[in-house]
């Protein structure tokens, strides 16, 4: 341990940017053995580890940095996958600069250690060698149902099976994963990653029920009625607005939409040929992760241009500066301190540009954050043949949630207890973004987690 002074962070190797915008295979390698040990031998094993106290889940990351170093790979899986649900996809897809690796002690001078990389490769590798999580069966007579298969759902089955209890999962869509499947596209993070661990949980003993949208297919009820306990975690699907006149264009399209239906076409499932862009002009709004998934994915589809929209700098960006700086290679063009005032339509009501106005970042508000302010008459237009919003995303509140007694807040998160995660009706649990809003799939699967964690409490006391 401690060689940062004589080895300096490396990131794992990536496919030549003329490869890898041709097709939608992940576009990084997963690190070999003797790039993890060499990485996790630069740990100082800090008294008081930054990095896991910045991490949602409070993964042992020096410990299973130390088992790596000693290249005792059996006791670093067990470690990696004790407090995380699927840590092989937290290693692709968390902003690592801004949780583990963002608050590593090396960081001052030396480099963090690529944190994510070698999470990845513990449980790849693990894999390969046999390793399998453990799960006991079905060891109590206690029933739980699950609505939603996302990164909180899933996380939730996967701590509810690791204590014998049963569980069915209600999804629907057509295939479990939720913001997994089909709003994170296959580069970033291949879909038979998720398919592998929904298949661990089902030969645990989870029963998946696909194609069910409950309210729908089934009633909220008749779930409640079989089952001792419930999970709530349907997300935040509902795309926010601009608010700028013309967004209400045919060819401007939310975020998700496009994600999902590319995803779709990638699966060889019907999709929405609109969403076809080969050769055309596309402009996304925003500057999130998701708004980097869509600008990639149209590289990949042939656009003939892709440029990202943002109100404030490169620095100022949500989202991951990886997921940037991989668009940029990529040749996006982003246009910053730009606010987007007006979609422009033609006579046929169709937009053809988009119409910004400069601004500039003036003095802190109360958060520290620089005030964004508009630079009067620097108008001028960016040309669009379609135009895509990704501005985030708000809960949808189905109406089972008021009919049974389940509160929301103003903006439609579910109120839970933060202590138990149980909603203001009894026995019904909710976590993910259909409480937090948009956010991360580590805070999702952290709250799955010490939701199943709470109803194995009370229901085996």
């Amino acid at each position: 341990m401690r060689e940062f002074l004589k080895t300096e962070r490396i990131e794992p190797s990536k496919r030549l940017v003329v490869e890898r915008t041709k097709d939608f295979d992940e576009i990084y390698e997963v690190f070999d053995n003797n790039n993890a040990a060499s990485q996790s031998e630069r740990c100082i094993q800090c008294g008081d580890p930054f990095c896991l106290n910045k991490c949602p889940l409070h993964n042992y990351i020096p410990q299973w940095l130390k088992a790596v170093s000693e290249k005792d790979l059996e006791f670093a899986f067990k470690l990696s996958n004790e407090p995380s649900p699927f840590p092989e996809v937290m290693g692709r897809v968390c902003p690592h600069d801004r949780l583990c690796e963002g608050d590593c002690t090396l960081n001052d001078g030396h480099g963090a250690i690529t944190i994510g990389s070698v999470e990845t490769h513990i449980t790849e590798e693990g894999f390969k060698n046999g390793l399998k999580p453990e799960f006991p069966g079905i060891t109590t007579n206690k029933k739980v149902a699950i609505i939603g298969s996302g990164p909180a759902g899933l996380s939730a089955a996967t701590y509810l099976l690791r204590s014998g209890i049963a569980v069915t999962m209600y999804e629907r869509s057509d295939k479990a994963g939720g913001l997994l499947t089909y709003g994170i596209p296959s580069f970033k993070l291949d879909k038979k990653i998720v398919e592998r661990r929904v298949k661990f949980l089902i030969d645990a003993g989870m029963n998946l029920v696909l194609n069910c949208e409950v309210g729908k297919d089934i009633t909220f009820e008749e779930i409640a009625d079989s089952h001792d306990a419930m999970f709530i975690g349907i997300g935040a699907t509902k795309p926010k607005k601009a608010g700028i006149a013309g967004e209400k264009a045919p060819n401007v399209y939310a975020a998700m939409d496009y994600l999902t239906s590319i995803q779709r076409k990638n699966f060889k499932l019907n999709y929405d040929k609109k969403f076809d862009f080969k050769d055309k002009n596309v402009v996304v709004i925003g500057g999130g992760d998701t708004a980097m998934d869509c600008l990639r994915t149209a590289k990949r589809e042939g656009a003939k241009s892709v440029t990202c929209l943002y109100r404030r700098d490169a620095h100022n960006m949500p989202g991951s500066q990886k997921e940037y700086k991989n668009a940029m290679e990529e040749g996006v063009d982003f246009t910053f301190f730009a606010a987007p005032k007006e979609v422009i339509l033609n006579e046929n009501g169709q937009a053809i540009a988009v119409e910004v106005v400069r601004t500039t970042l003036g003095a802190k508000d109360e958060s520290g954050r620089q005030k964004m302010e508009e630079i009067k008459g620097s108008e001028f237009r960016v040309k669009a043949d379609v135009v895509i919003m990704s501005l985030g995303f708000d809960p949808a509140v189905p109406s089972f949630l008021a009919e049974n007694g389940i509160e929301t807040n103003s903006w439609g998160g579910i109120i839970i207890n933060e202590a138990t995660h149980e909603t203001t009706t009894k026995g019904v649990y909710a976590g993910g973004d259909c409480f937090r809003g948009a956010d991360l799939v580590v805070t999702a699967a952290f709250d799955g987690r010490e939701a199943a964690r709470s109803i194995a409490n009370s229901l085996l006391k």
